[in-house]
């Protein structure tokens, strides 16, 4: 129990970061209706491109802002493919996924990329996981306003109305097509700062690491849903709700490891849970 007890704080900032990730997967599947799998992408993109800079010796704080603007270019990427070819979004994220693959591993050189904490500046780190908790805090807590004053925009609402009703946003003059390659550039931009804080906590970069994100993050949406019922009405509930399940379900995933539970049944684990709480 001391040992659960001891790994709990890693599983709360595992889960933040996590969070963070799934607030990208909220973007297109609540609000656009779209199911991305851009994100089991982008999200490596953002921590290879924030691995690269910060060990060319760039502030965190730039390789944070390229990472997120990576992401963007990765989501709009899909956007294009999907508004523009008429490819179905699945498809088009599955082979914009495809080519982030290939592009992850030029930039890092090789499958792993080490980035050792104690030689490159970073914000934060699993070695200081007291320190690391405010900061993944802060940025939940900025992301979630600035969304909240995004989605509450003329371009927001735009945004919004396109997944809730694409035929009646077209009659009103919106441009629909515009806003999901808006949505998915967005979506893919969250995603990617994710990628960014946790390359920087567990401190080293691998070109697989996305593999299975897009199933976290619907974990999460649907926990978080699940835990706050009809009271989450308001976007900024909504949005905090999400990454509560994020922490949730990495206090899970802690707790089932501790149990003595067969590690390589995790990834099981975590689409047996998504399917329940869908179907729920």
């Amino acid at each position: 129990m001391t040992q659960l007890l001891n790994a709990l704080p890693g599983a709360l900032a595992q889960g933040l970061i996590w969070g963070v990730m799934a607030i990208g997967v909220y973007i297109t599947y609540k609000v656009l209706d779209i199911a991305d799998l851009t994100v089991d992408g982008s999200i490596c993109t953002g921590a290879a491109v924030c691995t690269m800079l910060l060990l060319g010796g760039q502030s965190p704080w730039l390789a944070l802002l390229c990472a997120v603007l990576a992401g963007v270019l990765a989501g709009a990427v899909t956007g294009l493919l999907h508004v523009g070819l008429g490819i179905p979004p699945i498809l088009a994220g599955i082979l914009t996924q495809m080519v982030l693959w290939s592009v992850n591993l030029k930039l890092l050189g090789k499958a792993n990329q080490a980035l050792p904490a104690r030689t490159t500046p970073v914000l934060l780190s699993q070695m200081d996981v007291g320190g690391a908790l405010p900061v993944l805090l802060g940025f939940c807590v900025v992301l979630v306003a600035l969304l909240v004053l995004f989605f509450g925009t003329e371009l927001g609402c735009a945004l919004r109305a396109t997944g809730c009703n694409p035929v009646m946003s077209r009659a009103q003059g919106v441009n629909t097509g515009l806003m999901k390659v808006v949505g998915l550039a967005l979506s893919n931009g969250v995603v990617a700062l994710s990628g960014a804080l946790l390359c920087q906590y567990q401190g080293y970069t691998d070109v697989n690491m996305g593999r299975g994100a897009v199933v976290i993050g619907l974990a999460a949406v649907v926990i978080g849903q699940a835990v706050l019922g009809r009271r989450g009405g308001r976007m900024a509930v909504q949005l905090g709700g999400v990454i509560l399940g994020a922490v949730i379900y990495y206090i899970v995933y802690q707790v089932i490891i501790f149990a003595g539970f067969d590690t390589d049944l995790l990834k099981m684990f975590s689409a047996v849970v998504v399917a329940v709480f869908l179907g729920a």
